[in-house]
């Protein structure tokens, strides 16, 4: 029998699952590499054999998508299936064009068909853009469970930067887990919050597995998304969160527009620094692309830990990096902190960033003006710590979900910015979990 040969474009999460779900051991397929995007040095790598299954040996190679055209025709590829997240339309159909005039079939993979279904009630927090406030609607949600009494497992959407096969599973209950399995930044934004709440978190590759494992200790399953990709698990309960702050957009990025017109519950956030009109643009779509979808609207309240270091000083704000890279947005947090308290300057340290902080700004010049948290590896932490240094601020403002003075050293005091998610009609939330969890 001759196999389809299929190559998967990706950025080290979604591609994988769906190549594990979709592919593995599929033998009418014969996937020949994954091509690797957004995220810097996950290229140049192997899916090893010990993941990749019995139909492949010597595993598959990850290269750069820069070497996309040349791959398809080297390798005869017959199919192309794209499988990373938050992206426009207009760049996925891009993509597309060129596949396609190059001879192969180009699609996207099913969301639906790429779910793994649980023994527990799962509730999947997703959004229509990177930086629209997942991570503080998990938080929101973590606390309704915990004041409910459920014993919750959250399952983080993959980051698996490092050594593949070390990462095919792994389990988070505490900041020692954290620094073992050598976290990156990114990763300690996303798990730190949840160990905070005293529960544990999974993420990996073998999202079947990881699955498993939690199902073991878990009452409730709790799936925490990444940038704007559907859950990997089928939720019984489906929050989206929009950002009225990029109204529109939740109609025109890949796959945000699938999270809003599935979702059960559209969580319409930051409305309180959103112009009313974007807002109304929001609840508009979501009427006319999800009827049936609950909307719920939200504040993203900011507290800052120190407020009185920033009123008058020399400030240095550093945001989440996915947020102001491919999430597109220009400040954060931590610039609405540092404005309020009466900074007397927001300082630019873009003169200043070294190595690939240096190279952020070129890719992504949305992100002027503010540092963004760069630190995929040890040699990017050092630079993004260079950074801070030579820039000449009285006061580092941190709007990320983190602690950075735990993972990096730097003479400026640090002052907190904690952001939390409010209804502004409380109570809306809980009942759709309570509703889910009795039914």
């Amino acid at each position: 029998m001759t196999r389809t040969r299929v190559l998967i474009m990706g950025a080290a999460g979604r591609d994988f699952h769906n190549f594990n779900v979709l592919f593995r051991e599929d033998p009418a397929y014969e996937v020949v590499a994954f091509t690797a995007a957004q995220i810097p040095d996950i290229e140049d790598r192997t899916y090893p054999a010990s993941l990749a299954g019995s139909l492949y040996p010597d595993g598959i190679p990850i290269e750069s998508e820069e070497e996309l055209e040349s791959i398809v025709h080297e390798r005869a590829v017959d199919q192309v299936w794209f499988c990373y997240s938050d992206v426009s339309h207009e760049y996925v159909m891009h993509r597309a064009s060129g596949v396609i005039g190059w001879g192969p079939s180009f699609g996207v993979c099913s969301s639906t068909g790429t779910m793994l279904p649980s023994t527990r009630p799962v509730i999947a927090v997703t959004a229509v853009r990177t930086g629209a406030g997942k991570s503080q609607t998990t938080r929101f949600l973590a606390r309704i469970l915990k004041d409910l009494g459920k014993k919750v497992v959250a399952i983080r959407h993959p980051m698996p930067y490092g050594d593949l096969e070390a990462q095919a599973c792994q389990r988070f209950a505490s900041y020692e887990d954290l620094d073992r399995h050598e976290c990156t930044i990114e990763e300690r934004e996303e798990y730190q919050p949840h160990i905070d709440n005293g529960f544990v978190v999974y993420a990996g590759i073998d999202y079947e597995r990881i699955l498993r494992e939690a199902e073991r200790e878990a009452e409730v399953i709790l799936w925490d998304g990444g940038n704007n990709d559907t859950p990997f698990i089928k939720p019984d309960l489906y929050l989206v969160v929009a950002d009225p702050h990029r109204a529109g957009h939740e109609l025109s990025y890949y796959p945000g527009e699938t999270n809003f017109r599935m979702a059960d519950l559209i969580v319409v956030n930051k409305v309180q620094t959103a112009d009313p009109d974007d807002v109304a643009s929001v609840l508009e779509n979501a009427r006319l692309y999800n009827p049936s979808a609950r909307t719920v609207l939200c504040r993203s309240e900011i507290h800052v830990e120190g407020a009185e270091r920033i009123t008058g000083a020399r400030v240095l704000v550093v945001e989440d990096g996915p947020t102001l890279t491919h999430g597109g947005m220009s400040r954060g947090a931590g610039w609405y902190a540092a404005e309020r308290a009466g900074a007397s300057e927001i300082v630019d340290p873009r003169p200043y960033a070294v190595g690939s902080i240096a190279e952020t700004y070129e890719a992504y010049p949305n992100a002027a003006g503010i540092l963004p948290a760069m630190g995929y590896g040890d040699a990017q932490i050092r630079e993004l710590e260079a950074t801070i240094e030579a820039a000449p601020a009285d006061v580092v403002v941190e709007g990320t979900p983190i602690d950075l003075a735990r993972i990096l050293t730097t003479s400026k005091p640090i002052v907190k910015v904690r952001y939390e998610l409010e209804e502004l009609e409380p109570g809306q939330i809980r009942a759709e979990v309570e509703r889910i969890l009795t039914d």
